[in-house]
């Protein structure tokens, strides 16, 4: 079982700039696909990043504005989020997926691609 502890969100102003954290329990964390989602209040959760070896896969919403990383020395990703825009408000999940190649396929989008998920982090972005 891989626990999943995000921690970064919070209030900021438009324009301005925040960096989620989440840390794995995972024995073999550099072998996990991460990735990123968010739900804001009324809607379906959605794709934000996800990243494995060859660097981050985004979704359109945040292309340019967000950047995924992770320190597998660590067991932690991060997604710095610039430019923050009001219809960025949301609660932001980590996810992981034992399947090493997930982030290079388009089901790396879906919910149902992932093993494991935080109890997310809530990102208020006031207008």
């Amino acid at each position: 079982q891989v626990q999943l502890v995000e921690s970064g969100g919070g209030l900021v102003q438009a324009g301005g700039s925040l960096r989620l954290s989440c840390t794995a329990s995972a024995r073999s964390f550099s072998t996990y696909t991460m990735g990123w989602f968010r739900q804001a209040p009324g809607k379906e959760r959605e794709f934000v990043a996800a990243i494995m070896w060859s660097g981050g896969y985004y979704a359109d919403s945040v292309k340019g504005r967000f950047t995924i990383s992770r320190d597998n020395a660590k067991n932690t990703m991060y997604l710095l989020m610039n430019s923050l825009k009001p219809q960025d408000t949301a609660v932001y999940y980590c996810a992981a997926s034992r399947d090493s190649l997930l982030a290079m396929r388009n089901d790396r989008v879906l919910t149902g691609s992932y093993d494991y998920w935080g109890q997310g982090t809530q990102v208020t972005v006031s207008s």
